[in-house]
């Protein structure tokens, strides 16, 4: 597949990252030549310097031949705009547009066919993400999958937790849910083998796929249900700060930081219930007269790495209960050894997943990143076979054959989650809930879930 992504900045980079490596015929186009040197030098991909609506930078990239295009250049309009011009002059592409401003995605009918074809929104999809941390305390990753019928819950095993030293089937006989299942175990970063007999270690990240209604008893039973959170403090009140507040006032007590006062005062005119305070968010003085022993969650979510890892590791040394904090630069990440940080949001991954399903060739509905990318959960929908294709329809789940490290999570019939065993039968229509270990295995499954 030709795949044209306009922009190579973060989230640029990640895509054609992950594209690239599953043999993609890719160009970047980005105004930055320094961007674009930076990632040719790392990846087999084409690029083009400039202006990425313009109509023949475009050309220089060889739009008339891509099958996709991703704008995800950190301007919305030039999003937009790059859009609109490739669906008026060229009739093949399918455009993905990356929009963050709330003033334009209130007005969905910007969006009508003809103009963008898919709009992503990374704020809104990291704002879902920790929505869902805090509507789950004690969990590590919430995400949802056939309507969220399903959800997919990782829990971190800790020296002293219940987990630690625990065989899987050991785990299965306490949880006594066959709707509840380990779908993968991670170890330094390692995918390990998910049978009965594999032991669980302190460290090791566990992924379980359950019903909606029951993440809650499993963080119960597996003794990882923390406090409920009451009080809330935001470092930052850009795009997702602000999403965040509208999202959380109504249920918690909710404070926001911001250092800029202009924009202080335009996100205090649509938060109704939250109270903005001008200043430094790593300012320690600040923290502790806003109290920031009382607070049960303080979440850095500023534009800037460096200054979210500083403000998390300030509030959490300080008193905050629990601490979040947004890093863009997986390099950073390795700077959370040591510190009191609870856990930190990676945007490029939470994207990557909303972006992955448009792109995946079988009838794919949903792709989580997990891993730091290294592995994929994926909702596929099963279709009986087409001429030159493959499929599950009709075959009990022993008779498949899907490689080593693809692993069935769940599977939702009329709309409805049933119990997946060696001798379940799947019918077409069947949204089936699957992890990939490793992103080569990805292919296997779309081999068996082509649409019709």
């Amino acid at each position: 597949m030709k795949i044209v992504i306009l922009g190579a900045g973060v989230t640029g980079s990640s895509v054609a990252g992950a594209l690239a490596s599953e043999e993609n015929d890719i160009v970047v186009i980005d105004k930055n030549p320094a961007l674009l040197t930076a990632l040719k030098g790392r990846l087999d991909i084409g690029t083009v310097e400039g202006n990425a609506a313009h109509p023949s930078v475009l050309e220089n990239a060889g739009i008339g031949d891509a099958d996709m295009v991703i704008a995800v250049t950190d301007r919305d309009e030039t999003n937009m705009l790059a859009c609109q011009v490739i669906n008026t002059l060229y009739s093949k592409p399918k455009t993905i547009a990356r929009v963050r401003a709330i003033d334009f995605l209130n007005h969905p009918e910007l969006f009508q066919p003809g103009g963008i074809d898919i709009v992503i929104s990374p704020e809104q999809v990291v704002t879902d993400a920790i929505r869902n941390l805090i509507k789950f305390p004690g969990a590590r990753h919430v995400s949802e999958f056939a309507d969220g019928l399903v959800r997919l819950v990782s829990i971190r095993v800790v020296p002293t937790g219940f987990l630690t030293g625990k065989r899987i089937h050991a785990v299965k006989e306490k949880l006594a849910d066959s709707m509840i299942r380990v779908a993968a175990i991670f170890r330094d970063g390692k995918a390990i083998p998910v049978n009965g007999e594999a032991i669980m270690a302190t460290g090791d990240e566990v992924f379980f796929v359950c019903p909606r209604d029951r993440v809650k008893k499993l963080l119960v039973d597996l003794h990882k249900l923390e406090s409920p959170i009451k009080s809330i403090m935001l470092a930052g009140g850009g795009h997702v700060g602000k999403r965040l507040g509208l999202a959380l006032e109504n249920n918690y007590q909710v404070k926001i930081i911001e250092k800029d006062i202009t924009r202080g005062r335009e996100i205090a005119n649509d938060l109704r219930k939250t109270l903005i305070l001008h200043g430094d968010c790593t300012d320690e003085s600040l923290l502790l007269e806003e109290m920031i022993e009382n607070v049960d969650l303080f979440c850095s979510i500023t534009d800037n790495d460096g200054i979210n890892l500083i403000s998390a590791g300030l509030a959490k040394k300080l008193g905050a209960k629990k601490s979040i904090c947004l890093i863009n630069n997986a390099s950073y990440l390795k700077l959370l050894d040591g510190t009191d940080i609870d856990l930190a949001i990676q945007p490029r991954l939470e994207t990557l997943g909303s972006i992955l399903k448009h792109v995946r060739k079988g009838d794919v509905v949903g792709v989580c990143s997990v891993c730091g990318g290294s592995a994929e959960a994926i909702e596929a929908i099963a279709h009986r076979s087409s001429k030159n294709g493959s499929s599950v329809v009709g075959l009990r789940v022993d008779q498949i054959g899907l490689p080593e490290g693809v692993i069935l999570g769940a599977l939702i019939r009329n709309q409805e989650m049933v119990p997946v065993h060696h001798d379940t039968v799947f019918v077409e229509g069947d949204h089936v809930v699957m992890f990939a270990l490793e992103k080569k295995l990805v292919r296997d499954i779309e081999a068996y879930f082509q649409p019709i």
